[in-house]
């Protein structure tokens, strides 16, 4: 199968939504897509019904994150407009809780989207998950100093 640009540009931009909401489950934040990966894949023994299930719920979410990371973006560059400008404690209390308000959702919803896509597999694939998830955050965390 081959994607269109489109297409692609597409998917890194859901990847990169969930890489900014924060708020990690265990085990399933790797920064990528990783139920399409053929090895994930196979290390999981992860049947093509279960990569469906799991990236219907992904696709399910991402327009909803879509458009809170579009809220939460235009909310912080306001808070920012704000604190620029000088603005009394009030008002930026105000924007400060308009802010951290949509973060939080985005941060749940997330979650509850990593615990579907848990739910999809065995418990013997959460185990291997997790352990998979651990030797990924070893391989590809920043090295002290840079």
């Amino acid at each position: 199968m081959t994607l269109s640009s489109g297409s692609r540009r597409g998917g890194l931009a859901c990847i990169l939504v969930v890489l900014t909401l924060g708020a990690a489950v265990h085990g399933q934040s790797f920064g990528f897509p990783w139920w399409r990966d053929a090895q994930f894949q196979r290390d999981l023994s992860l049947t093509t019904e279960q990569s469906a299930k799991i990236d219907a719920v992904f696709q399910q979410i991402i327009p909803t994150l879509r458009q809170k990371k579009s809220e939460l973006d235009a909310q912080e560059e306001e808070l920012s407009k704000m604190i620029a400008a000088n603005a009394d404690e009030v008002s930026v209390t105000k924007q400060v809780d308009k802010v951290e308000s949509i973060r939080a959702n985005m941060n749940k919803m997330r979650t509850l989207m990593l615990l579907h896509m848990r739910q999809v597999l065995t418990p013997d694939q959460r185990v291997k998950l997790n352990k998979l998830h651990d030797q990924w955050e070893k391989d590809h965390r920043p090295k002290p100093g840079r």
